[in-house]
């Protein structure tokens, strides 16, 4: 028997048992679309993170108070201890460091917000005007503090996140008003572009006071951390080893603080997040060798089914050899519709993600596609092996007695 009568043959036989493999068809389908629709949220949720990072540079790097050792914390604490503070001054040394374009210590904290006859509670950043640049936060109007000079440089400025201008002053210009924050007063000197929520904040409906006004508020002369970034992006390594040297020296010889680059954290979530992309592909890909035992099963019981077909055919002088392949055609036709409809599922649970979420990229990797559609295929062809080798085995007398 031709391959082309074989492949006919075995098509119209598929489509002559229309319920037994629509089941196949639907069994496979829906494992290569969890394939496609799973690897295309974890890859989504890295794509994701990876743009986070990269939406306020490449080049920056965080100080933090205390030395995070392998356990991921600061040791001291289960005895009670606290990690020596950051100041104003250990920043105001970082940036002398000939590696470092900018800095600004940062302090956060939560405060009541009023102004026109409105409250609400806000997130405050208490800072220099040099965490605009650094986060890359941009102005839509006014202004903010100068480059800090000296120890008490800045004065009683705000800016207010884009969302938090329009709820305070919709009827008016914010810039040139006053408002209170806690229990201080401040000139609103500037609003924030809107820009949405970025690295676990959204800074429509963020404040932005000088650093001392921050710690005056908070009652605190620690910095929550310093952010530096620096002239170049080759500069990371050398620049992370100076800002250690330069506050060990300042914290009589303790390493006591943590020095993170941006890299070093996108590449850790990276790591993570492809993990877990293969890991939830991984548990996606059981469904195909459930389906492949789907296939097994239902061919098996096809060749009891059929047995006085099978004799009728070897009786003509069809050869064990075409029966065989009679078979893994079957198998064939019946693994690559489900593959290719699995895809196209997958896809469109795909689509249906970015609408929902149009933050999320959730676009499925081509690896992941073509994995799936080849598992598929190969594991219906694997389990129509044994059907398809009883099937050959068939004695055509006692086939066609129906024994």
């Amino acid at each position: 028997m031709k391959l082309r009568d074989t492949l006919q043959f075995s098509l119209k036989t598929v489509a002559s048992y229309r319920t037994r493999s629509l089941l196949i068809v639907l069994a496979m389908a829906l494992g290569v679309a969890a394939v496609v629709v799973l690897t295309a949220l974890g890859d989504g949720a890295r794509r994701y993170v990876v743009g986070q990072f990269s939406s306020i540079g490449t080049n920056l790097i965080a100080v933090l108070p205390g030395r995070a050792e392998t356990s991921g914390g600061f040791p001291g604490a289960a005895l009670g201890q606290t990690p020596r503070d950051l100041t104003l001054e250990d920043a105001r040394a970082l940036g002398h460091l000939p590696q470092v374009r900018r800095y600004a210590p940062l302090n956060v904290g939560v405060a009541e917000l009023v102004a026109a006859g409105r409250l609400r509670e806000v997130t405050v950043l208490g800072s220099t005007a040099d965490i605009l640049p650094i986060r890359h936060m941009k102005l839509a109007q006014g202004s903010f503090l100068a480059q800090e000079k000296g120890k008490g440089g800045g004065s009683a400025q705000i800016l207010l996140g884009a969302k938090l201008a329009q709820e305070f002053f919709p009827q008016s210009h914010a810039v040139g008003q006053r408002v209170r924050l806690g229990d201080r007063r401040f000139l609103v000197s500037g609003v924030l572009a809107p820009q949405g929520e970025s690295m676990g904040f959204n800074s429509d409906e963020i404040v932005v006071i000088p650093i001392n006004y921050a710690q005056a508020l908070f009652n605190t002369s620690s910095l929550f951390r310093i952010l530096v970034e620096t002239k170049s992006r080759g500069g990371l390594i050398s620049a992370k080893e100076a800002i250690g040297e330069v506050l060990k020296q300042r914290h009589d010889g303790e390493e006591d603080v943590t020095v993170i680059t941006q890299d070093a954290v996108l590449a850790t979530f990276d790591r993570i997040l492809r993990a877990l992309t293969l890991g939830v592909a991984g548990i996606a890909a059981i469904s195909l060798a459930v389906a492949g035992i789907l296939v097994m099963n239902v061919m098996l019981v096809a060749v009891s089914q059929r047995t006085s077909e099978i004799g009728l055919l070897k009786a003509i002088g069809a050869p064990s050899a075409d029966i065989h392949r009679l078979f893994l055609a079957e198998a064939v036709w019946l693994s690559l519709v489900g593959a290719i409809t699995g895809f196209a599922l997958g896809q469109l649970g795909s689509l249906l993600i970015r609408l929902a979420y149009p933050q999320l990229p959730a676009w499925p990797p081509t690896w992941a596609s073509i994995a799936g559609i080849a598992v598929a295929f190969v594991t219906g062809l694997l389990a129509s092996l044994l059907p398809a080798a009883r099937a050959a085995r068939l004695d055509p007398v006692k086939a066609l007695s129906g024994k």
